[in-house]
């Protein structure tokens, strides 16, 4: 494998979270009259910070959110994901092939991707290895979270490669100098590669990617 190091994303990465935290937010912003769907959230939320689907929530009403929707959120969502929240198929096998240091690097808060990656029994892998938008200040497309992250890892960009879902996601990688993953679907194919994205539709095959990637380098 020519990667010396391996930045995942966390939801919709290693943990089935996408649906779950979306879900809740529909119904929390629809409680507010927002009237949207599951696909709308997927398609204006996946891989934004929290901040940003907040205020597109505010202009769809017309008026600010109530002062405790975030804390109602975190507090909904987590307890939505300790009954719910499974690891996406195949990331475990993934994880044991893996010889080189990987680690996560999130747009989610650090108790957040804890509680995720312990509920999928993932947390073990990753001890001394979670990196959060939260810590630094900044969240995707800005590629700081991925720059941050290999450089305590002790890697250089070049020497890494990201393993994504959202464009957002992408975006950062490719601006910080990275090469990147994205695991989606055959529909999101064109825009993803569109952005200098590898793209995969199932973690199994992920191994066999990152093995052909050294086949091309060398």
């Amino acid at each position: 494998m020519k990667y010396k190091c391996i930045l995942f994303d966390c939801d919709g990465v290693l943990v089935d979270s996408e649906e779950i935290a979306n879900r809740v937010l529909v119904e929390m912003a629809n409680e507010v009259g927002a009237e949207m769907d599951l696909q709308y959230a997927f398609d204006h939320f996946v891989g934004k910070s929290m901040s940003d689907c907040y205020d597109q929530i505010a202009q769809l009403i017309s008026q600010p959110l109530p002062a405790q929707f975030d804390e109602e959120y975190r507090e909904r969502s987590f307890q939505a994901f300790r009954s719910e929240l499974k690891p996406i198929k195949g990331i475990h096998e993934v994880l044991d092939k893996l010889t080189v240091p990987f680690c996560v690097a999130s747009s989610g808060p650090i108790e957040k991707i804890r509680l995720n990656l312990t509920t999928t029994d993932l947390i073990e892998k990753f001890e001394g290895k979670i990196f959060s938008c939260y810590e630094i200040g900044k969240w995707k497309p800005d590629p700081a979270i991925f720059l941050h992250a290999a450089k305590v890892m002790g890697f250089d960009p070049v020497d890494c490669v990201v393993i994504e879902d959202s464009l957002s996601g992408v975006k950062a990688a490719r601006k910080g100098g990275f090469e990147v993953f994205a695991y989606t679907n055959p529909k999101k194919k064109e825009v993803f590669e569109q952005e200098g994205a590898n793209v995969f539709y199932e973690m199994k095959n992920l191994m066999e990617l990152l093995r052909e990637a050294k086949a091309h380098a060398s």
